[in-house]
């Protein structure tokens, strides 16, 4: 179990821009999301990454672009993180042809076959026994790979956790099971949720290896998810990581306070663990970037967000017809 801040000794300025520039990037591409959520041009269900930045680019940066990885419904970060042209995906929020889904997914249902992103599912915990399908299917085949399967605390208790955890640790594939512990599944606290609310536990009953990890240090994450990422490729071993973040807003844009199940007070105090102005402070302070590094990321990462906006605002609704298509896949 590791968990704790680490310095950024040893991160070189190109890492630390990576870092940062990625983490800013799903920030501003979700508070622009929420935006266009209010002014009508984003339907359905809206459920948004802000605060946990550090887990999805943490893990993100040890995978190679070969490397596989899958979600929960609160997936926009984990596919910006794996590469996603965050234009093709602001068109999927807003329903358009040019979208990664061609408007037919939306925001729970992001799927990108190019960077080898799986998809974002909606049911809760239905993608874990998936991912033991794809690592399955990487150890079959012989090749290297790894999948990393991200998903919330409130799928533990759901019985495909635990036969999804058996059988990558009794046939040993290669997956990291990666729990965002936001605390709070929907509205429940973990505690009232788990009779073991220490996730990373669980890792226990099944022999495999298991860590938490601070989930708002992004170079933490990097540490404990690269560990099990290189035991994967190695050793066809699976590792199941806690990573203990927080979520600056509600569950989803219909629950956008929070405030029936955790004080403003509450909220406030996390915010001061904000991913993002940690890493920021911490290379400053070390000399790693620069302010003037920092505001070229903001204004690039500003100026690509604002590009996402208008190639979704320009790009055409779906027409009927696309209704009766990618139904069936033909043989």
């Amino acid at each position: 179990m590791a968990q704790g801040p680490l310095a950024t000794s040893g991160v070189d300025t190109g890492l630390a821009r990576h870092l940062l520039s990625q983490m800013m990037l799903i920030r501003r591409f979700e508070e622009k999301a929420a935006e266009n959520y209010a002014l009508g041009k984003i339907g359905g269900f809206l459920h948004l990454y802000i605060g946990q930045e550090a887990v999805a680019v943490g893990a993100a940066s040890v995978l190679r672009p070969d490397d596989y990885a899958i979600s929960h419904y609160r997936e926009h970060g984990h596919c910006l993180a794996k590469g996603s042209d965050p234009r093709r995906v602001m068109a999927e929020l807003f329903g358009r042809r040019d979208g990664l889904s061609h408007g037919k997914g939306g925001s729970m249902h992001l799927f990108d076959k190019s960077t080898n992103f799986l998809g974002g599912h909606a049911i809760v915990g239905a993608h874990l026994p998936l991912a033991a399908g794809v690592a399955f299917g990487i150890k079959y085949e012989g090749r290297d790979r790894v999948i990393v399967c991200y998903f919330g605390e409130g799928a533990v208790p759901q019985g495909e956790f635990h036969e999804s955890m058996n059988l990558a640790a009794l046939w040993r594939l290669p997956v990291i099971y990666i729990c965002e512990n936001n605390r709070y599944a929907m509205g429940t606290p973990v505690e009232r949720a788990l009779a073991e609310p220490n996730i990373w536990r669980f890792a226990q009953t099944y022999g495999i290896p298991g860590e938490a990890v601070d989930g708002m240090d992004v170079l933490a994450v990097r540490e404990v998810v690269g560990r099990a990422v290189a035991r994967a490729r190695r050793d066809r071993e699976p590792t199941l990581v806690e990573a203990r973040t927080y979520r600056f807003r509600g569950h989803s844009m219909r629950d956008p306070a929070g405030a029936i199940y955790r004080t403003r007070d509450e909220v406030e105090r996390e915010k001061l663990r904000d991913p993002i102005v940690l890493f920021r402070q911490r290379c400053l302070t070390e000399g790693t970037l620069t302010e003037a590094d920092v505001k070229a990321i903001e204004k690039d990462v500003n100026d690509l967000v604002d590009e996402a906006v208008a190639f979704a605002d320009a790009s055409a609704e779906p027409p009927l017809e696309w209704l009766l298509t990618d139904i069936y896949k033909e043989a």
